[in-house]
């Protein structure tokens, strides 16, 4: 499916970005954060994940990857922990919203917004501001956009846990240390039957995991950085992971070309 010589758009000339345009108008940016993920994963963890789904669905599809976005908008207990380099909610807002601004000038007109961290807050905001200016933009993150993931898996995912140590194992093991990973986690600050995890199927009486203070500050909270159980993580559980998200954004990057031409835009515009 890929007709350019490299996928990364920080990799091909001007004349080469524009050559491609005429053949694929969808282009993905994949943003994650830089944050502490235990002692045994990466910081970069969440960066790692959005760039090696990116790169799995360009190959499949051709669509233009925009450079990647390494630092991410956290909630309020991720601030002050070690390791961790937030972004203010606003800051981070411009940051997606100019991106893709700037993109379009070359004739993109469909951009999908992948995010391998949880910051709903500033990305759904970047969409609605986008969306007024007549841009076509998608959201998803990726646990949230998979929603079966917890089926393989023994535990519901949180933070450095089984499911992100099995995808970080599959992606990226040469970055892994499975000697230093502890099971750990603090106290909610009310029980956990109201609070909906990452890409846990909801119930009547939950909340989404970003809709009120339940957690206490992580540097004050947690010894290790992690919440869950890093020690039942596998390569094989994260493959899994991995490539059923995969397939669900092929689907809608398929959608989306079946709908409307290279160079047709989706009427977002008034």
């Amino acid at each position: 499916m890929l007709k350019r010589k490299h996928l990364w758009w920080q990799e091909l000339t001007k004349d080469e970005i524009l050559e491609d345009v005429k053949n694929t108008d969808i282009a993905i940016l994949p943003i994650g954060a830089t944050e502490q993920h235990g002692p045994h994963c990466p910081c970069g963890s969440d960066y790692f994940n959005a760039l090696g789904l990116a790169e799995k669905v360009a190959g499949r599809t051709g669509v233009m990857l925009l450079p990647p976005l390494p630092y991410g908008a956290h909630p309020y207990h991720h601030w002050y922990m070690p390791g961790t380099i937030p972004v203010g909610y606003d800051t981070h807002t411009a940051l997606l919203c100019d991106i893709i601004r700037g993109a379009s000038q070359a004739g993109y007109k469909k951009f999908i917004i992948l995010s391998a961290h949880g910051q709903v807050a500033s990305t759904l905001v970047a969409m609605n501001k986008l969306g007024l200016e007549g841009h076509f933009v998608l959201t998803m993150h990726w646990y949230d956009f998979l929603r079966d993931n917890q089926t393989d898996l023994e535990t519901p995912m949180v933070h450095a846990d089984e499911a992100e140590t099995s995808v970080a194992l599959y992606l990226y093991p040469q970055y892994v240390d499975m000697s230093k990973a502890v099971d750990d986690g603090g106290t909610p600050l009310i029980d956990a039957k109201f609070q909906i995890k990452p890409g846990m199927a909801a119930k009547p009486g939950m909340m989404y995991h970003f809709e009120g203070t339940f957690a206490r500050p992580e540097y004050l909270e947690l010894k290790s950085g992690v919440i869950g159980t890093p020690s039942l993580a596998c390569k094989e559980k994260g493959e899994v992971i991995v490539n059923k998200c995969v397939d669900y954004i092929v689907e809608v990057v398929n959608d989306i070309n079946s709908r409307y031409a290279v160079g047709e835009k989706p009427p977002v515009d008034r």
